[in-house]
């Protein structure tokens, strides 16, 4: 602990809250996160254990009026960022689970796999999603598309209590009967409203799944074709049946796995609650559309549902965005295909979850774009720590690619903005993004929560 120094004299009152600024042994290792490709550079770091640390940390920053900014697992981040105050949340890692109420509490830098696992003893299960080290609070706040979505919905969905730190540096308990606009805001807004230090969320019963992954070797079998067969299969199957698409060109390059090193691996991947025996006759026409490069598809304990996408795990240097579509036209999926696939000048990984089901079903917060049918994710590799210009470069080869699909777009989802922190636009409809302003006003009238996916 003598790495890391009291908080500043102006502000005596957090004296026992910890805060590392530029210089100070610690400061880096504080920082680190799973993005690798923008930096962060906050005059002050408040390494939070407590509600009690998150509330002096807002109260700090309210008094000296410097942004504040939070990070779990650094999945998310914006952009770089340089001066204001960050809040570190991983220290704040208590999941209790209520058996009885079907309900779980997890604190602000909970991942994913720690409520995977508190659940599964009791035969339940989160709205997770398919990466088990994503911070839960922050996936939540931006909706949560998880792998079981179009059976249950959003993530935000199934909320029942938010404690969140506001501008004004109180703690509250919001529920939608205590503060209706609150936490309509708060499911949906990101960090815009403020610091939130603890959800209560409701677990599904789920303990088995039937799922994984079909892969077909995009060299040998056309990825349009493939691509086609799945619209074309998303149109016969049950809502309890979440699925996506996706193309992932790797390259030959040394430490890529032998078996993945210079492949282009198209796949669909799918997580579907009933029967195997009825999962085997769902999969049967995927199966059919040619030679597998592997296929894990199988019974399994939901446990072991991260296996089905298997995302990687070590932290890299990315960029991204999404666009929901009110309808999948495959030849324009076709180009989007051609100029992010091997031949492109940078890596970049494309999915295409299948939506609709419970997410189209309306819910009182401000998670937007439900009539969107399916949702499309771009992702591009850039250098570590490239910024702004591994953000323009990707550019170079993403917008072209979402402008093929603007006839269809109907906006973006936070969740998938992997960096794109400086586009606002289309992340939320226009009646969505008017009353979330307008509440911004209301409880954050100085926008001190701006270093995030900001509404203005």
């Amino acid at each position: 602990m003598n790495s890391m120094e009291n908080l500043a004299e102006n502000d005596p009152e957090s004296a026992d809250a910890i805060v590392l600024r530029p210089g100070d042994s610690g400061y880096e290792e504080e920082l680190a996160g799973f993005q690798t490709g923008f930096t962060q550079r906050p005059a002050a770091v408040f390494a939070a254990s407590s509600t009690d640390d998150v509330a002096r940390a807002v109260a700090y920053a309210a008094a000296e009026g410097l942004p504040v900014g939070v990070q779990a697992t650094g999945h998310g981040l914006p952009g770089s960022a340089e001066g204001g105050v960050l809040i570190t949340t991983r220290r704040m890692d208590g999941v209790t689970v209520d058996a009885e109420a079907r309900t779980v509490r997890v604190q602000a830098g909970v991942r994913w796999e720690q409520v995977v696992e508190a659940a599964a003893p009791h035969g339940l299960a989160p709205l997770n999603g398919s990466a088990p080290g994503v911070g839960a609070v922050s996936y939540t706040l931006s909706g949560g598309l998880g792998i079981l979505a179009r059976e249950f919905g959003y993530a935000a969905d199934h909320v029942r209590s938010l404690d969140v730190v506001t501008a004004d540096g109180r703690p509250r308990r919001v529920t939608r009967e205590s503060d209706p606009d609150l936490y309509w805001a708060l499911l949906g807004g990101g960090h815009n409203f403020g610091v939130v230090t603890e959800l209560e969320i409701g677990l599904v019963p789920v303990a088995r799944l039937y799922g994984g992954s079909l892969a077909f070797d995009g060299r040998e079998i056309d990825p349009v074709d493939v691509l086609r067969a799945y619209e074309r299969w998303t149109r016969t199957v049950p809502d309890g049946l979440t699925s996506s698409y996706a193309a992932v060109p790797y390259p030959d390059a040394p430490g890529m796995p032998p078996h993945l090193r210079g492949r282009y691996v198209i796949s669909v991947r799918v997580a579907y609650t009933g029967t195997a025996e009825e999962g085997e006759q769902l999969v049967a026409p995927l199966r059919r559309i040619g030679p597998a490069l592997s296929d894990s598809l199988r019974e399994m304990p939901y446990t072991e549902s991260h296996t089905i996408h298997s995302d990687p795990d070590f932290p890299h240097p990315y960029y991204g965005d999404s666009a929901v579509l009110r309808e999948l036209d495959v030849e324009a999926a076709a180009q989007v295909l051609a100029r992010t696939g091997p031949d492109a000048p940078t890596m970049c990984v494309l999915q295409i979850n299948h939506l609709g089901g419970a997410l189209a079903t309306e819910a009182p917060n401000s998670v937007p774009h439900r009539e969107g049918r399916f949702l499309v994710r771009l992702l591009a590799i850039i250098s570590p720590g490239a910024g702004q210009e591994g953000r323009e470069a990707a550019r170079t080869v993403l917008d072209p690619a979402f402008g093929v699909l603007a006839p269809w777009t109907i906006g973006r989802v936070l969740n998938f903005a992997f960096g794109a922190g400086d586009r606002p636009e289309g992340l939320y409809d226009a009646a969505t993004h008017k009353r979330l302003a307008g509440l911004k006003s209301t409880y954050d009238p100085a926008n001190l929560f701006r270093r995030n996916y900001n509404i203005a």
